[in-house]
């Protein structure tokens, strides 16, 4: 889960606040100590860090909160509101030209993950019936350009290549070529270097120069934490960006990145890459990040992630099923792999308020489960599927040999598809007693 470590000691600190019922100035000196400490560990811009607790402490004792009710969710109000203005404040969308095609040029140095992010910007754009095209100026890199076409078969985005020739004539050849053949994006990825030179920001000046972007976005490695603030500083004074992507924020993330990139640049995240998938690409939020850090939960984006995976049809589909007790393990299954397309389930979780990382750490999330789950189900015959009751010793026996699992893994799997059904029951029981409103299935909203 993104920002884990930095999470559970801001977590730590506030908790000791919202434990006492009255606070005195010393508590708020405290408690900001260990912000403080938490933030710089975290690899926050040390200037970002000292501006951001004295705006914090300046608000707490400036608003009386010591004669609050609750005092420390005062603190914790503040503090919220100041990360999520460190980040942004609202959230930043790509700019489309009202003159197609709009041009889109990434930019950033070997290693931050530019190229898979010009796939996944390209997927994420399409969503928004958009037609881009994905155009390979890394003329460098080993296979690059063989990498990016992969990538754009996967997403299913066509890709623009000139094979190893001048960058700036292919990015030229690229627009004209959009113009002509009904393209409205146009998504160019450019060569990185292992470090900032003269020749990299050359080079990247002149496609600039030949194409106006209409938007330049810097990907960086988020894991990187002060270096990446470094670089984008670099970046945005020589080159002029206009946002950011942070590509690996699933990974061992301080979050120094984050919380100093648009402090130091003035330029705001766009984006934020949160898994290895092509799918796993969201636009960034700074209030719901600034909500995940301090354990307040996400549920706008948990209610995004579910309506991405459960389309009306199916809802209506699998809610008759449950009111007419003909809910199945097939079901039971299709169930499960919906909730795993949203990703893993301690992020999931993580989303909900008041689950923090402490709470998570001590549940045991077994994410091989889901397949051990697919893999019994699959083994069971048709029949078996739909009556579970015709399972025996036996059935058990031949069911573990095809998934190779256990036979207390069956029993488990029986017993979670019997406690669901008897959990939809009660709420259909409770429906039926003229508690008004559509049913809602785990995890839809």
């Amino acid at each position: 889960m993104a920002f884990e470590g930095l999470a559970e000691k801001l977590q730590s600190a506030f908790k000791r606040l919202t434990g006492k019922g009255k606070l005195a100035e010393k508590d708020i000196k405290d408690a900001m100590r260990e912000v403080k400490i938490a933030l710089l560990e975290a690899d926050v811009n040390f200037l970002v860090v000292k501006d951001f607790i004295k705006k914090v402490s300046e608000r707490a004792v400036g608003q009386n909160i010591f004669e609050s009710l609750t005092p420390g969710q005062q603190v914790i109000k503040i503090v919220n509101e100041e990360l999520t203005s460190l980040m942004g404040t609202t959230q930043s969308k790509i700019n489309f030209s009202s003159n197609p095609p709009t041009v889109i040029m990434l930019t950033g140095l070997q290693g931050a993950g530019k190229t898979t992010t010009a796939g996944k910007l390209g997927m994420i754009i399409k969503k928004q019936s958009k037609n881009p095209i994905l155009v390979a100026c890394d003329v460098y890199r080993p296979a690059a350009i063989k990498q990016l076409q992969v990538i754009g078969e996967k997403v299913g985005i066509p890709v623009f290549e000139n094979g190893q020739i001048d960058p700036v004539i292919i990015a030229k050849n690229a627009l004209a070529y959009a113009k002509d053949h009904g393209f409205d994006v146009v998504i160019i990825d450019t060569a990185g270097r292992l470090h900032i030179n003269e020749e990299l920001m050359q080079e990247l000046k002149n496609i600039k120069s030949e194409v106006k972007p209409h938007e330049i976005l810097l990907v960086v490695d988020s894991m990187t934490g002060q270096d990446a603030v470094n670089v984008s500083e670099t970046f945005n004074h020589q080159l002029g960006i206009d946002g950011v992507i942070l590509t690996k924020l699933d990974g061992d993330t301080r979050g120094g990145a984050a919380l100093s990139v648009k402090a130091v640049t003035g330029k705001p995240i766009k984006y934020a890459c949160i898994g290895e998938k092509l799918d796993e690409i969201e636009p960034f939020y700074p209030e719901r990040m600034a909500s995940r850090i301090l354990g307040m939960g996400d549920m706008l984006s948990l209610i995004e992630k579910a309506q991405n995976v459960y389309d009306e049809k199916q809802a209506t589909e699998m809610e008759k099923k449950f009111r007419t007790q003909q809910f199945t393990l097939e079901d039971f299954l299709e169930q499960f792999q919906q909730i795993k397309k949203m990703g893993s389930i301690k992020d999931i979780l993580g989303m909900l308020p008041g689950m923090n990382t402490a709470k998570l750490d001590g549940i045991n999330l077994d994410e091989k489960q889901f397949s051990r789950m697919e893999a019994i189900i699959k083994s069971m015959t048709v029949e078996e599927r739909r009556n579970p009751s015709l399972i025996n010793g036996s059935r058990r026996k031949r069911i573990t040999n095809g998934s190779g699992t256990k036979i207390q893994d069956v029993n488990q799997l029986l017993k979670q598809f019997d406690s669901t059904k008897k959990m939809m029951k009660q709420m259909i029981d409770m429906d039926k007693s003229g508690k008004k409103g559509r049913m809602k299935l785990p995890f839809m909203q």
